[in-house]
């Protein structure tokens, strides 16, 4: 992928794919519901398909045209013994959410990933699921995991080391399964996507505080779920938008979750000149037109409570932080360490090569703003986020600005590229 640097503006309104964990946990959901659920503005992006496939291999109908699926729900005690190891891909939450549900079925099953997801930890959902009278093996907790029948599952009450919405997801989903009350208690909020949709799909849950609850067995019915745009997607078109000169853009119909617009407060408070227009709710998920204008934008410390808000938008923060002034922390993302990549050393590495003043720290990096940033040859580590980030970078930097594989990036954007053709940005695909 080459991008040049540019400063004429970026210029248009545009949508960006489906939220991508919506668009999880909707297939997810509507699989084990009684009659069907049709799903509008599903992120049809890799790792999303991968959730598709794996409950197609336990006997689940699912069909798709464009962004709009159909689930027929098998029910919660419908899933069929799959054929073969579920595939997740490269997705985290596919694996980490699926491990919650299988623990509950009366059939074994192995569930395995590519050569990343098999150094991800899964020790973080797999003990908590133990607890609740789960039989998962595997080596040192990675995967491929097998998962045999349980004879029971019972509910505990789980408090969570670290905030982590694909923990709680997991632990919630076993719930739906088990006997009495599965509650789960957080440290600071993650995203709630999972406890809304349960609730969209008739499952009484009780949320007090930082902690989650469900009583299982349960029923769920089908629904209509409209899946709002990703804000992890549009957060590269608003820093790109900020850091370019005159630039104004509109991205149409962003979902807003509290739990998820920690990038908009962040950006905001660094001096981002960004209005978010509501409209009403979609699945009591707020959505938003949100326009963003090119600013001066300054230093800030991102950390503690802020951190789960917005943990998959810390590399662009970090390209954001390297086109301001003053000097910018982050900190209490230990977590970035393990997700597709290395995300501290890979946007450390790549904004040195480009020019940036930007270390390492035990759980973050710290950034010192140039304004001034030239085009490098980014080594994406296979990382869709990593890959965007830079992409940003290029944009705003003096020269060309080379990003190896770039066909990580469809994992979560599918036509990133153009997208930011469409705004008027110099970009070309490898393999176009």
């Amino acid at each position: 992928m080459k991008i040049w640097g540019f400063n004429s503006g970026l210029k248009g309104e545009t949508q960006v794919p489906g939220d991508k964990s919506i668009s999880h946990r909707a297939v997810m959901l509507g699989a084990l519901a009684e009659g069907e659920t049709t799903i509008t503005g599903f992120l049809a992006g890799e790792d999303c398909l991968a959730t598709i496939a794996c409950f197609r291999d336990m006997g689940v109908t699912i069909t798709r045209q464009g962004s709009t699926v159909q689930v027929q729900g098998a029910g919660l005690r419908g899933l069929q013994q799959p054929k073969q190891p579920l595939y997740v891909g490269n997705s985290g939450t596919t694996i980490r959410l699926l491990l919650g549900i299988l623990a509950g079925q009366a059939f074994p099953s192995v569930i395995n990933g590519d050569a990343s997801i098999q150094k991800r930890p899964m020790a973080r959902v797999a003990k908590p699921l133990r607890l609740m009278g789960a039989r998962i093996d595997s080596a040192g907790d990675l995967a491929p995991l097998t998962v045999s029948p349980a004879e029971n599952l019972t509910g505990i009450d789980y408090l969570l080391p670290v905030a982590s919405a694909q923990v709680k997801s997991s632990l919630l989903l076993a719930g739906l399964y088990a006997k009495g009350v599965t509650s789960v208690t957080e440290p600071a909020p993650s995203r709630d996507h999972t406890e809304i949709m349960l609730e969209a799909f008739g499952v009484p849950i009780k949320r007090q505080g930082l902690t989650a609850s469900v009583e299982g067995p349960v029923v769920l019915r089908g629904r209509t779920i409209a899946v709002p745009g990703d804000i992890s997607s549009a957060a590269f078109l608003l820093v790109a938008a900020l850091i370019i000169p005159h630039s104004e853009v509109i991205i149409r119909k962003v979902g807003i979750n509290r739990t998820r617009s920690g990038i908009i407060e962040v950006l905001q408070a660094m001096g981002g000149n960004i209005e978010v227009l509501q409209h009403e709710n979609q699945l009591t998920e707020p959505v938003a037109d949100i326009i963003v204008r090119s600013s001066k934008l300054r230093g800030v410390t991102v950390a503690g409570d802020m951190i789960p808000r917005l943990i998959d938008e810390i590399p662009v923060i970090a390209i954001a932080a390297a086109f301001a002034e003053g000097e910018t922390v982050i900190r209490d993302a230990a977590e970035l360490k393990v997700k597709e990549s290395n995300r501290i050393a890979a946007m450390v590495q790549g904004l040195t090569a480009m020019g940036a003043d930007a270390g390492e720290l035990n759980d973050g990096l710290v950034i010192r703003g140039s304004n001034s940033l030239h085009g490098a040859q980014i080594n994406s580590r296979g990382d869709h986020r990593i890959a965007m980030a830079f992409a940003v970078a290029g944009l705003a930097a003096d020269g060309e600005t080379t990003i190896d594989e770039e066909e990580c990036i469809p994992v979560s954007f599918p036509g990133f590229a153009d997208v930011l053709r469409q705004l008027g940005a110099n970009v070309q695909m490898d393999r176009e």
